[in-house]
């Protein structure tokens, strides 16, 4: 049975994985939907009531019926890079792929459905604020008299785009960026605009759940840290991401939050606070773990290879007992 990977060619993320996999022997397969039709190729029967599929890519074939797994990871636009592309043969290509990969026994991180649906930040926020995770006060909108009454009401804003940027498209990247006590408004009414609280944090989580497996990380920000480099991302900390154990609150509401949204996969962002609070930020289901991987030592790529490999984790303890890395 073989374990099939979506994602582009130069995903670093991607290849941890897959080395984990050929340690073990998994056959393992990886494609990008952008190279179809030409470097990868399919086919699928429907007949007599039975359904044969298969795809070839980097001169392998891989009977559809015969994949354990799929991670859909961080895959190019389908047929982007054909002789002649067009939004007519990306439609076709998508609906040929990912449909003949619907119908296959396949277990996927994530769905199809399950990973577009997350991708929506206001859905997250709802969805967080349901299963009980502590959510900063936010605004979207386009009025500007209402970003003014909010800014009123919490003078200590953020701004961040509402959708998430894909990390091949870093010119496109906006970060999250505290806003000025004089802030013009008005600009509000061009385009939906997201505000949040800010938290005075003092660390940084990234909370990665592969399956029912947490592996948390914190990111602690200097006590001399400037105030407006709120994005993580972004800042010029050189505080390495130490193992943390989950507070069995937050770990009971992400299960639900995984459960509701259908996700094996979810790369959770917290900020917390003085108090100790985890503040939702946002659940980025298809996110890199590399750099948490190196600054902790924590196995998320074995954990994401022996989940779609359908294997059990084994038990273990990382870095002086601090966390537990079994379910």
């Amino acid at each position: 049975m073989t374990v099939l990977i979506l994602t582009s060619e130069q995903d670093v993320t991607a290849d941890l994985v897959v080395d984990q996999l050929n340690r073990t022997g998994v056959p393992v397969v990886r494609l990008d939907p952008a190279d179809l039709p030409g470097g990868v190729a399919l086919s699928g029967e429907y007949v007599n009531g039975h359904f044969r599929g298969h795809l070839s890519a980097g001169g392998r074939l891989v009977s559809m019926d015969g994949l354990r797994s799929v991670w859909l990871r961080r895959p190019g636009l389908a047929a982007a890079r054909a002789v002649e592309p067009s939004a007519w043969l990306t439609e076709e290509s998508s609906q040929a792929l990912y449909g003949m990969l619907r119908g296959t026994d396949a277990r996927w991180m994530n769905h199809p459905d399950a990973a577009r649906r997350a991708r929506n930040k206001p859905w997250q926020l709802r969805l967080a604020q349901r299963c009980g995770l502590p959510v900063p006060a936010t605004l979207i909108t386009t009025f500007p008299q209402a970003a003014r009454d909010f800014a009123e009401r919490f003078p200590d804003l953020v701004v961040k785009p509402v959708s998430g940027t894909h990390p091949q498209e870093p010119p496109t990247t906006v970060p999250t960026s505290r806003i000025a006590p004089d802030a013009d408004f008005g600009a509000v009414a061009f385009g939906p605009t997201l505000l949040q609280r800010r938290i005075a944090k003092r660390a940084d989580i990234r909370l990665t759940v592969v399956g029912d497996r947490m592996l948390a990380a914190r990111k602690a920000v200097p006590p001399d840290a400037d105030p407006d480099e709120v994005d993580v991302r972004f800042a010029k900390s050189t505080s390495p991401w130490r193992p943390v154990e989950v507070p069995e609150r937050t770990a009971t509401a992400v299960r639900t939050y995984l459960r509701e949204a259908e996700l094996a996969y979810g790369a959770f962002d917290f900020a917390e606070d003085a108090d100790g609070i985890w503040w939702f930020l946002e659940c980025n289901q298809s996110g890199q773990f590399g750099f948490v991987e190196v600054d902790t030592g924590q196995p998320i790529a074995r954990s994401v290879a022996d989940w779609l490999a359908h294997r059990e984790p084994e038990a273990e303890v990382h870095h002086h007992g601090r966390t537990r890395a079994t379910p």
